[in-house]
């Protein structure tokens, strides 16, 4: 290893032991061999530390401390990274061989780019499933995916360090994380490119010890606020409105956090116009389906969650049916209901 390697690759584990060899052999089994690899062994009461202190790479340095939060031992491992580039990757996820190799290649053509990610396929333990995560590719398609939710595979992805210098790192405020993941790609993405590789060279896991990948989501609350935030910035609007908001909780359906006089109209005229603006950057892009997908989507989550506002648009127009002889039947049949 050289004293300044090109690449840091920052790993954090509480109480993976069983599936952190893997993880580490896929990453010092890279074709692209100028990388130091960070293990941040977090906190960990099971065999962890010994797996670590085992490993006789030179590549590998290994840090243990008490448990800080996964954000907060990431922002450790970047802070110890002496790469240009900082990799993640989780101790339960898998990389394929010339995965650093060809993220290395795209951010030394492309120094606009903050960041780059792969696609991945979903594994369930050691089986395949033939489900995949292919995300986009287009800094324009991202940039419109991520005003309301994370186009990326966090443990495939790659960073630029000054950039991640600049912004300040993963947050650690419980107000905003987690998803610190995606907290963190939205504030790089308002200053500088972003992209995903179209090759799957991540195996995303779903283990059991995996929290955010099972069962009811635990951060809604979290991806309506950053969401929100997103919405405002694409849309030239210098902070959040509760219209903003609106958009997100419908978007994610969190339907009690929509206000009572929610606009629709307003709404779909500022993701129309956050997907313009975006649009203008990139005239070479067409993400114009994707702002149709998204209105839609959006309208029908309104519906729902505002029934009662259909229902009371409707019967005006169900009494004047009953005024109307030749409707009045009709009319009446309306009301039964």
């Amino acid at each position: 290893m050289t004293a300044h390697p090109l690449v840091s690759v920052v790993l954090s584990v509480r109480n993976g032991a069983a599936d952190l060899p893997k993880a580490v052999d896929t990453i010092l089994a890279q074709t692209f061999g100028d990388f130091e690899l960070i293990a941040i062994n977090n906190g960990s009461t099971d065999g962890t530390a010994a797996v670590l202190d085992g490993l006789r790479d030179p590549r590998v340095r290994v840090v243990h401390q008490d448990d800080m939060g996964l954000a907060a031992a990431l922002n450790r491992g970047i802070a110890l990274a002496r790469g240009r580039y900082v990799a993640r990757q989780d101790h339960d996820d898998w990389a394929k061989p010339t995965r650093l190799e060809k993220q290395v290649a795209f951010l030394e053509g492309n120094p606009d780019c903050a960041l780059v990610g792969t696609r991945a396929e979903i594994w369930v333990g050691d089986e395949r499933t033939g489900r995949v995560h292919d995300h986009p590719i287009r800094d324009a398609d991202l940039q419109f995916d991520l005003l309301f939710d994370n186009p990326f595979v966090h443990s495939s992805m790659m960073l630029r360090k000054s950039a991640l210098d600049e912004v300040g790192g993963y947050s650690t405020d419980r107000l905003r994380q987690p998803p610190e993941d995606y907290e963190l790609w939205s504030r790089l993405a308002r200053r500088y490119e972003v992209a995903n590789l179209p090759e799957r060279l991540t195996i995303y896991r779903e283990v059991p010890s995996s929290l955010s990948r099972v069962g009811l989501n635990p951060f809604q609350e979290k991806l309506v606020l950053i969401s929100s935030e997103n919405l405002a910035h694409a849309a030239g609007d210098m902070s959040p409105t509760q219209v903003h908001r609106d958009i997100a909780a419908l978007i994610h359906r969190v339907f009690h956090a929509v206000s009572p006089d929610s606009d629709i109209e307003q709404m779909c005229g500022i993701v129309s116009k956050a997907g313009h603006r975006i649009a203008s950057r990139a005239p070479e892009a067409d993400i114009s389906n994707r702002v149709r997908a998204r209105i839609e989507n959006l309208r029908r989550n309104h519906s729902e969650a505002r029934p009662e506002k259909s229902s009371s648009l409707l019967l005006p127009l169900i009494l004047r049916m009953r005024r109307i002889p030749s409707l009045r039947w009709l009319g009446r049949q309306f009301m039964r209901f």
